[in-house]
């Protein structure tokens, strides 16, 4: 259960104590374009909440490890789960997702191998922890923001509307998500439609619609979280997922839950904690949230700074007028770039695109090259990495029917209860939820 701050006081005295003496943004640039060795970033972080209802939880691991016992091979999770009609999702999320998401890669490969699966790892680990979760026949759901940082490379997969902003200098702020909201996506309403789900306001007395669009059966304001077992299958965990790769000038998360955003824009939230400390930054946007709208809802806040190791704090820089660095804001590069040498662009703060991906279609996210347990004749499922023989698991490319265009000798390979997933999840068998006596 999170613990309720006290009021938030932030002191001049306070902020002096906490920063020091910044380094020039112009000795960064000319440090890396004399191409001198970049270490591996600093990550900083800090935290804020109030409870409303104590249905959001956080999780924070800044010391995993690719391979146990290597320092060499750390990486960091950040991530933020609002739970609704209960905590059991919340909970179960929190405690489950992160090994789910690192069973679906493959052992003993190099980072950028790692780096490369991680995105396919995420939206399986997504799918796996909702199906465990349903197996527990509980109702309540979640919405997830997960962050994944690995030296620069920063991977973001989310359900729900809790939303991840990066603030990078010269006072450029993207978003690294994607609200699953129906009244704001359009695509998703579609979607949730031709599953099988209907979409509308709720109906008062008198035939009068209000507040805002609705999946009925529930009545669930998202298209996609994890559980809510007694809606529908149309109400999918296939998270959105955006992988980048910072420039060694750095950058900062905000990773929030909508008790934030629906106080505060993106710009906002970022603009009102420049300059200062991370974990000084987080209490400073729930301070500004809970003065914008008052405490109408559960409000966490997590800020995370990847800066470089002499880099104390990030420099506050006041916003340019966006022009060409908005526009090179994020240079696509392919995903088989990910161990090639930076671009110089990223010397002036652009941020590399290495991957991003929000298709609800199972197939489309897993890819044909999951591994399989060759060596043993067993085909693994590409969900709950479970070995079965090739007689007992379909292809993803097989559907629900053989048809004359289907595949099923192509991989990734689900075994019964996750093929029967994917097919619920598209419409393909009746979606109905679950009855919990």
């Amino acid at each position: 259960m999170l613990d309720l701050l006290r009021p938030l006081h932030v002191s001049t005295a306070e902020v002096s104590r906490m920063t020091s003496p910044l380094v020039p943004l112009g000795t960064l640039i000319g440090r890396e374009l004399r191409n001198e060795k970049v270490e591996k970033p600093f990550v900083k972080y800090g935290q804020a909440a109030l409870a409303k209802k104590g249905e959001d939880y956080f999780l924070i691991k800044p010391d995993c490890q690719r391979i146990p016992g290597d320092s060499s091979t750390t990486f960091s999770v950040f991530a933020i789960f609002d739970g609704h009609n209960g905590i059991s999702a919340a909970i179960f999320t929190k405690e489950k997702l992160l090994d789910n998401v690192l069973s679906a890669i493959p052992q003993e490969v190099s980072r950028e191998e790692w780096l490369q699966a991680l995105p396919r790892a995420l939206v399986a680990g997504f799918v796996k922890t909702d199906i465990e979760f349903q197996q527990r026949r509980e109702t309540s759901g979640t919405t997830v923001t997960f962050v994944v940082i690995d030296g620069w490379t920063v991977t973001v997969a989310s359900v729900g509307d809790s939303r991840c902003i990066l603030d990078i200098q010269g006072g450029v702020v993207s978003l690294l998500t994607v609200d699953h909201r129906l009244e704001e996506n359009a695509e998703e309403r579609e979607r949730v439609t031709a599953s099988g789900g209907e979409v509308g306001r709720l109906n008062v007395f008198g035939g009068n619609e209000v507040g805002p669009l609705r999946c009925w059966p529930g009545g669930l304001c998202l298209s996609r979280s994890i559980g809510d077992t007694d809606v529908g299958e149309f109400i999918v965990p296939i998270p959105h997922v955006k992988q980048v790769k910072l420039s060694s000038a750095g950058g900062r998360l905000i990773i929030a839950s909508d008790g934030i955003w629906d106080a505060l824009s993106s710009d906002m939230a970022a603009k009102c904690c420049r300059g200062l400390p991370a974990e000084l930054a987080a209490k400073l946007v729930v301070k500004e949230a809970l003065r914008s709208r008052g405490l109408k809802d559960d409000t966490t806040c997590l800020v995370v700074d990847i800066i470089p190791s002499d880099v104390p704090v990030l420099p506050s820089i006041p916003r340019k007028k966006q022009n060409v660095l908005s526009s090179l804001l994020f240079g696509k590069k392919s995903l088989n770039s990910v161990s090639k040498a930076t671009n110089k662009l990223s010397a002036v703060g652009v941020v590399e695109e290495l991957f991003e991906e929000g298709s609800a279609m199972l197939a489309e996210r897993l890819g044909k090259d999951f591994p399989s347990n060759t060596n043993s004749g067993l085909y693994r499922c590409a969900v709950c990495q479970v070995d079965q023989n090739p007689t007992d698991g379909l292809s993803v490319n097989s559907g629900s029917f053989f048809s004359p265009g289907s595949k099923p000798w192509e991989g990734p390979f689900l075994c019964p209860n996750c093929q029967k997933k994917k097919d619920a999840m598209e419409g393909k068998i009746p979606s109905r939820p679950t009855v919990i006596a």
